[in-house]
């Protein structure tokens, strides 16, 4: 995905192919959350 707003904007063509830190914590943080869900939530 060519990045076209932020700080790898300026990159241009060389922002395709590279992970945004930022969509991938926020990955991260979404499926700890759906699994946390799934499992029923806090351990007794």
């Amino acid at each position: 995905m060519l990045a076209r707003k932020g700080r790898a904007s300026y990159l241009g063509e060389r922002s395709i192919g590279h992970q945004d830190p930022g969509a991938t914590s926020a990955a991260l943080l979404v499926e700890a959350l759906a699994g946390t869900a799934q499992d029923g939530g806090a351990e007794a």
